[in-house]
């Protein structure tokens, strides 16, 4: 059985995810006997967006989970370092220049050389998705040497990108980051955040890259087959249910309004993947689908499993009455601490070896 495993994209509530891979780690050790096993060892395909697109990509080049976490722990200060008065009126909240620093640390050869997407670090195939502001539509980038535009003849051959660029440039939230510069050929592409197309969730697109011949993958389809383990972070109800309708005006729009879209798009990837494949494992759609764990007799393409949390407006004032009001923020460091126990609570409770393997 082939098996990919995505992540969303998110922020700080990364620590959220890393703490759910944290469990899977541990559950796949204890079953094959092997104290060392790292998620690399296990799954084929990684894709991630934004957030997640550090975690997928750290896992594929063989970190731990416990190596990850430690990379957000240590380095988030420095991630979130703010950016001058005029640069975060103009450009950006965070100065990028902390977070490129840290990356080409970790995503580097071992003659101190910058590691590209064709990096043999890279053990098993891994998908970043960023936008192409430039172009205006996404760029799903794969190290897959069959893709259309991994021909290495090419001087715009995606493989040439360095794999800290890459990751930077699905990082590069609007208004939190600035945009990353990347030069292709002759010509120079201005990225974005993956999260702000479709593919905050990036289960679908990973799992249609895999099995679709246009990408010269073709994985055989079959719940069997392909098991596809998507992992969420943590979604808040909208600030829009506590506010009666006169109150919502142009401040909560500009706001909340760009979170929500994101939030919408990733139920909707979330739904087609439980449409087109056998859903394992999964929380309530919402009051009218439920889960669509049980058999609807489609044909199903592979089997899915989906991991995230949401909590509604009465869960919310309970978790900021015991963690503080920044615990819906996705960008505050201080949140760490309750990541991490709200996480090794989730994968305690849902996370389970049977929807793993």
């Amino acid at each position: 059985m082939k098996q990919i495993l995505t992540c969303d994209g998110g922020g700080i509530r990364g620590v959220f995810t890393l703490q759910l891979l944290r469990r899977i780690e541990t559950l796949l050790r204890e079953h094959y006997g092997r104290p060392s096993l790292v998620l690399a060892d296990h799954y084929d395909f990684f894709a991630g967006t934004s957030t997640g697109a550090i975690i997928a990509t750290c896992l594929c080049i063989g970190m731990s989970t416990e190596k990850i976490l430690d990379f957000y722990i240590s380095g988030a200060r420095n991630m979130f370092s703010k950016a001058s008065f005029g640069k975060r009126f103009i450009l950006a909240t965070y100065d990028s220049h902390p977070l490129t620093r840290q990356l080409k640390e970790v995503f580097v050869e071992d003659d101190g050389s910058l590691s590209l997407l064709s990096s043999k670090k890279l053990r098993k195939l891994l998908m970043v998705v960023t936008r192409n502001a430039t172009t205006g539509s996404p760029w799903p980038l794969t190290n897959n040497p069959r893709a259309k535009y991994n021909n290495v003849d090419s001087p715009h051959c995606n493989l040439n990108v360095p794999l800290w660029q890459l990751v930077r440039a699905s990082t590069a939230a609007p208004t939190f980051f600035p945009a990353e510069t990347v030069p292709l050929g002759d010509q120079q592409y201005v990225f974005v955040d993956g999260a702000v197309t479709a593919y905050n969730n990036p289960a679908l697109i990973a799992v249609t890259t895999a099995i679709l011949p246009y990408y010269g993958i073709c994985w055989p389809v079959g719940p069997e087959k392909i098991r596809l383990i998507s992992m969420g972070t943590l979604r808040f109800a909208s600030a829009a249910a506590k506010k009666t309708a006169e109150q919502l005006g142009w401040y909560h729009a500009a706001k909340n309004v760009p979170l929500a879209l994101m939030d919408s798009s990733a139920m909707q990837q979330d739904m087609v993947c439980r449409t087109m494949g056998k859903c394992l494992y999964g929380a309530s759609l919402d009051a009218e689908v439920g889960d669509m764990c049980s058999d609807d007799g489609l044909p199903k393409m592979f089997s899915y499993v989906r991991y995230n949390q949401s909590y509604r407006v009465r869960d919310i004032i309970d978790l900021e009455a015991k963690y503080g009001n920044k615990i819906t923020m996705l960008d505050s460091i201080d949140i760490i601490p309750a990541l991490m126990e709200i996480g090794r609570e989730y994968a305690e409770t849902h996370i389970r070896l049977e929807h793993l393997i």
